[in-house]
């Protein structure tokens, strides 16, 4: 039987990981990429950071996303969250605070839940580019559901 996850049971989905799917509209067309992300529980934001490139071209255009986070063990035992929110993206001082929460946030995640200790962001992210600024971004969560079954 499916069921509504619960809000502590949603923020757990999203503190215990960090890989989720962004989606995104450009051109009248659904995109739907792999991420990168730490969920910040006290601001209510999801942070994340990316090269330049298509997804950010679009978000510029068109902030309204969505944001999907899955844990599924088998076909009959799973949970999902799915964010509806917007794209804001930040530039200087607050770019690279948000990038410090984004790259500690991470680690830790990684470290509670794979047991393995990482020292530079460059270890679980490949988008920074030498020479190239990341671009840092939020999703605002405007709108959180979660299902499960079990």
């Amino acid at each position: 039987m499916i069921q509504n996850l619960d809000l502590k049971e949603i923020e757990f989905i999203l503190e215990n990981n960090y890989i989720g799917y962004l989606s995104y509209i450009f051109k009248n067309k659904p995109y739907v990429v792999p991420i990168t992300y730490y969920y910040d529980k006290a601001r209510n934001i999801i942070i994340c950071y990316s090269g330049e490139g298509h997804k950010i071209t679009a978000m510029r255009k068109n902030n309204v996303v969505s944001f999907q986070v899955s844990e599924i063990s088998t076909v009959n035992n799973w949970k999902s969250v799915l964010v509806h929110g917007t794209f804001e993206q930040h530039f200087g001082s607050d770019a690279k605070a948000y990038l410090h929460a984004f790259s500690l946030g991470v680690k830790d995640v990684i470290m509670e839940k794979e047991h393995i200790k990482l020292d530079y962001i460059s270890e679980f992210s490949s988008k920074i580019y030498k020479g190239d600024n990341p671009i840092v971004y939020l999703i605002n969560i405007e709108e959180i559901t979660g299902k499960k079954r079990s």
